[in-house]
């Protein structure tokens, strides 16, 4: 299944639409400001694991993000972290940054890596925000990526239709993706560390 989404003109019942399913388990391919990603919510485990088969990723070995619409309950998911931290974040989000954070015992042990550790994201796009609104709790994601050696990412709605239709619930089609994914920083440490440059540009 798949449904077209208009950013500018978002039919609010689409976007039960695509709750509902995966509030039933379901996992769903959504746009971001980056690429295009699998998720799934974050307290459904059988789902976590869908998803993780599905990304060909060992849920202990991921690298799992988790999407929020905001910044507000970051505390909820993170242990605490100091404000200059706090004040990059705000500059670089909503935007297409993944952040590295130390979890709290919130996140499900089964994905947190070794060093118990999460990445955050806060895309700066309408239709995954409202999903994530509507659903009242984050998204565990992965980018959509492609077995292409040149081009790393699926970016056009009709590949990902074709290629994903029958191996995942819904589709959320909105558009083109960008080429890269997000860049991704590091504040496990004393200082943040830019481990990957992406579409992100640090302010």
């Amino acid at each position: 299944m798949y449904i077209e989404v208009e950013p500018y003109h978002i039919d609010f019942q689409d976007i039960k639409t695509i709750c509902t399913i995966l509030n039933e388990g379901g996992i769903a391919i959504i746009p971001t400001d980056s690429v295009y990603a699998l998720v799934c919510p974050l307290n459904n485990k059988n789902s976590i694991e869908k998803l993780c088969k599905l990304a060909g990723k060992k849920p202990e070995k991921s690298n799992l993000s988790i999407i929020l619409d905001s910044l507000a309950n970051i505390g909820d998911y993170t242990t605490p972290f100091g404000n200059h931290i706090f004040r990059l974040m705000k500059s670089c989000l909503p935007g297409p940054f993944t952040f590295i954070l130390n979890a709290n015992s919130s996140i499900p042990k089964m994905f947190l890596n070794k060093r118990k550790t999460i990445g955050i994201r806060v895309p700066d796009n309408i239709v995954c925000q409202e999903i994530i609104a509507y659903l009242g709790q984050p998204l565990v994601s992965a980018s959509l990526k492609t077995e292409d050696e040149i081009l790393e990412y699926l970016t056009d709605p009709e590949e990902i239709v074709k290629d994903w239709d029958d191996k995942v619930d819904i589709i959320v089609c909105s558009g083109n993706s960008g080429l890269l994914g997000s860049s991704i920083i590091d504040c496990t440490g004393l200082e943040p560390e830019l481990v990957r440059e992406g579409a992100g540009v640090l302010p």
